[in-house]
């Protein structure tokens, strides 16, 4: 939009320019254009280094060696779950969309870019009109003039305006920054899918595990249940002793539908995630389903994950674009320098349309400089500066946070690993007593009862495990997304080298 009020110098040359004129014109624009050599606002500087503290609250974890956090799945030697993250990085409808968000950045930067090029249109036409005979021309009166003309006419304009104190510079800074921020955003939805395709594949198998641990001790209470009663029958149990074997029985026969839901769900999701119907992976149901083996704790130096974690990125991204707007803003305090320029063909008849002397030239230089508009343009370059100050923060607390994901997730991993070993623990103690009861069984020096509570027992200790491990397996997962652990290494790669 034009400002006002404003200064404009006109000035039009036709066809009679002379060469010495045109001369003096290039000259004069050429030095206005050498003027323009540097752009106005703040240079952008990446902002100060945030306070990461000495390292990782938890000593254990320094020490351990980071594993290849880019495909971070393939470590984990599980052919199925390398399937499913290849074929939802492949078809994923989040992934997609966020590559079509790309692609509308780059083609807003473009067009940014495009605005520092001159625009040139072509045309021509044919116009067929009549005068008034008695209108303010008295063409009647006039010798030689027709009333009646048509006129012929082919040309071309062209307009450009001079990027004198760099708002168009500023401009392409700041759309190549929002772009590299959705680029580094793209990142970050590729890394949500990889870990919830994982998460939920982790779900499916520890619901498996649960389900055969659950069916298991479903089975000893059977026995015991049909045991109790042949006692009672020959009156050696009571029917308390029947009610409350069976109430055992019912309780855990409960769980099992459960169970199967929750491993139904999860394989219904995976579906979904892999940009296809739910019931694509319903198949995996009736295939085995094996816990694979946890690595230890695969983190590295603290400050890695700030070059990993794409909303780290995008945000110190975000912060060089709201500095170039400032840059943008404060050029509107300066004079604006625009030319036009025009020729063509212009004849009353056809067949001196295209002749040298129909032709027509003009140049249009035009200079505007807003004097007065309220204080708007202040307004404006205080907002952008009060945007810049709120995107440092923001950049900040997104260190801040990363860090703080990060340290939350190690934890739950290192307390889920501990668990996970004492349920081991747990069950080995449990396998040795049964083993124990089993072998006195044997001997005759215990009932079938007895036996029976110690298979229970290891039962139940199975149950736990399987549950524990998936916990685990699940804060695993957490733990890799929170490190930045699933990037496009070239992807990656290219947001980091655009960044100063």
């Amino acid at each position: 939009m034009k400002p006002e009020p404003a200064i404009s110098v006109l000035r039009a040359a036709g066809t009679g320019m002379t060469s010495g004129h045109k001369r003096t014109l290039a000259l004069a624009l050429s030095g206005l254009l050498l003027t323009a050599c540097a752009a106005v606002g703040p240079d952008y500087r990446k902002p100060p280094p945030v306070d990461l503290g000495s390292g990782w609250t938890l000593p254990s974890a320094g020490n351990a060696r980071p594993a290849d956090l880019s495909h971070w799945w393939s470590t984990l030697d599980d052919p199925t779950l390398d399937r499913l993250v290849a074929t939802a990085l492949a078809q994923n409808l989040d992934l997609r969309q966020a590559a079509a968000r790309i692609d509308e950045a780059r083609a807003l930067r473009d067009r940014v870019a495009g605005a520092a090029l001159p625009t040139v249109g072509v045309g021509a036409s044919v116009n067929r009109r009549g005068q008034s005979r008695n209108g303010p021309l008295p063409v009647g009166k006039i010798p030689g003039l027709d009333a009646t003309q048509t006129i012929y006419d082919a040309g071309f304009d062209a307009a450009w305006e001079a990027d004198l104190f760099g708002a168009k510079r500023r401009a392409l800074e700041g759309a190549s920054a929002r772009l590299q921020a959705t680029e580094a955003e793209a990142q970050g939805v590729r890394m949500r899918i990889v870990a919830e395709v994982a998460r939920t594949w982790f779900t499916a198998v520890g619901a498996r595990s649960e389900l055969h641990a659950q069916q298991a001790t479903l089975d000893t209470l059977q026995q015991t249940l049909e045991l109790v009663r042949q006692r009672q029958a020959l009156g050696d149990a009571s029917a308390a002793d029947v009610e409350t074997v069976y109430a055992q029985w019912a309780a855990a026969n409960a769980l099992l539908p459960d169970i199967e839901a929750r491993q139904r769900a999860a394989v219904l999701g995976l579906g979904v995630l892999l940009g296809a119907p739910p019931e694509r992976e319903l198949a995996l149901l009736d295939g085995p389903l094996t816990p694979g083996t946890l690595p230890a704790l695969p983190v590295g130096e603290r400050a890695d994950i700030l070059r990993r974690r794409p909303d780290v990125l995008a945000a110190e991204r975000r912060l060089a674009a709201s500095s170039a707007d400032v840059g943008v803003a404060t050029a509107e305090l300066f004079p604006k320098l625009s030319i036009g320029v025009g020729g063509g063909f212009q004849a009353l008849s056809a067949g001196d349309w295209f002749d040298a002397s129909s032709s027509r030239f003009s140049i249009l230089p035009m200079i505007s400089w807003r004097l007065f508009d309220g204080g708007r343009v202040r307004a404006e370059i205080r907002a952008r500066e009060a945007g810049q100050r709120q995107a440092a923060l923001a950049y900040e607390q997104a260190v801040l946070a990363a860090l703080g994901d990060a340290e939350r997730a190690l934890g739950d991993y290192r307390g889920g690993l501990e668990t996970l070993k004492r349920r081991g623990m747990a069950l080995d103690a449990a396998r040795t007593s049964y083993g124990h009861a089993k072998a006195r069984y044997a001997a005759g020096d215990i009932a079938l009862v007895e036996l029976l509570a110690a298979q229970r027992s290891l039962d139940e200790a199975e149950f736990a495990t399987a549950r524990a491990h998936t916990n685990a397996a699940v804060q695993l997962v957490a733990l890799y997304k929170a490190l930045g652990g699933g990037w496009d290494p070239s992807a990656a790669a290219s947001v980091a080298a655009s960044t100063p």
